[in-house]
């Protein structure tokens, strides 16, 4: 059984930093992308990044510069760190894992919020 598990959400100010953790259990690190991605209230879920176990990324163009998908294949968990952050940030931020023999699994989500 697939598992996600996210740390690191929270209340911040504009122009501050948050770094989330999801760790994945169940499956092996090597075969899987993880990454993130986020829903603020009253939209659909977006692509936040994404990384292979290899070392492959997908970052949503308007987040380079600020967000940086990092992950640990050794530990089996992906990150996101995210510098300067802005009020449209706020969002619930979603792990996501697929492999291609499970599919797609998702955490529970972790709230963001950047607010002064």
């Amino acid at each position: 059984q697939v598992q996600l598990v996210e740390s690191g959400g929270g209340l911040v100010q504009p122009g501050g930093s948050l770094k989330l953790s999801c760790k994945a259990s169940g499956i092996k690190s090597s075969t899987t992308v993880m990454g993130w991605y986020r829903q603020a209230p009253g939209k659909q879920r977006d692509l936040v990044a994404t990384m292979t176990a290899l070392g492959g990324t997908n970052l949503q163009d308007s987040l380079k510069g600020r967000f940086t998908i990092s992950r640990d294949n050794a530990a089996n968990t992906v990150y996101l760190q995210m510098n300067n952050l802005m009020p449209e940030d706020t969002a619930l931020y979603y792990c996501y894992l697929w492999a291609s023999t499970v599919g797609v699994y998702w955490g529970r989500g972790t709230q963001v919020t950047v607010s002064s």
